[in-house]
């Protein structure tokens, strides 16, 4: 019989950072909002960066088959429902500080409104299979994908993370005054407790304020959205 039992280091401790998960009122939002939201944040956190809080992208769940994320070439917004929210990644000490400055807020997204309502704490959670929106592509990766799983495994394995499997989404951009950010989505899956807290906590790559490198569980991401 063979019996390997978790190390210590893949065992979860309570987690360093949360996840605050505001209510929000809003008519319609820029598709491409997440540098004027961080702009505006930064207005009332100017220690966003610093601090290392990750913005997460204002993302609408689809309410039924079909439904597909609006085009803003075409003059599309978002419309938030009632059940839409705007979360950040905080460290678990900066957590009463944030929600006090934020709760009751109204921000100036590029001439949309957007009031920030009550927040509640999300605690972090394991969970094998992690999926992250947007994750910085370098140069020569855009149109090489395997070139940009090969540095990801790299950067993983220095934190002692071994990909067992990993899956590559649609590129996007994110609009910024320098030019636009391009991304990949990614899918890993089979992370040990411990792996899985890491990641969340700490993210991989840059521009966490630009909701970059920020990973959610892969069973909760329309839950993290809407609820």
């Amino acid at each position: 019989m063979f019996w390997e039992e978790e190390s210590a280091a893949d065992t979860p401790e309570t987690a360093s950072a949360l996840d605050l998960s505001f209510g929000i009122q809003s008519r319609m939002l820029p598709v491409d909002h997440l540098h004027a939201l961080s702009r505006a944040l930064e207005e009332l956190l100017p220690e966003l960066k610093e601090a290392g809080i990750g913005v997460h992208e204002i993302h609408l769940a689809g309410s039924q088959n079909g439904w597909e994320r609006p085009d803003p070439a075409l003059g599309q917004h978002l419309i938030p429902s009632r059940r839409s929210r705007m979360q950040l990644r905080v460290p678990r000490e900066l957590s009463d500080e944030v929600r006090q400055r934020l709760e009751g807020a109204t921000l100036d997204l590029d001439g949309f409104e957007l009031t920030l309502k009550q927040a509640r704490e999300k605690p972090l959670f394991s969970h094998p299979t992690l999926y992250a929106r947007h994750l910085l592509i370098l140069e020569g990766e855009k149109e090489d994908e395997n070139r940009f799983l090969q540095r990801i495994a790299q950067e993983l394995e220095e934190r002692e993370i071994r990909i067992k499997k990993a899956l590559c989404g649609k590129t996007t951009e994110i609009a910024t005054p320098d030019g636009p950010l391009y991304t990949r989505s990614l899918m890993l899956a089979d992370l040990t407790p411990g792996q899985s807290l890491r990641l969340q906590e700490q993210g991989l790559g840059e521009h966490r304020h630009l909701g970059c490198c920020l990973f959610l569980p892969m069973k909760g991401i329309q839950s993290q959205d809407e609820d």
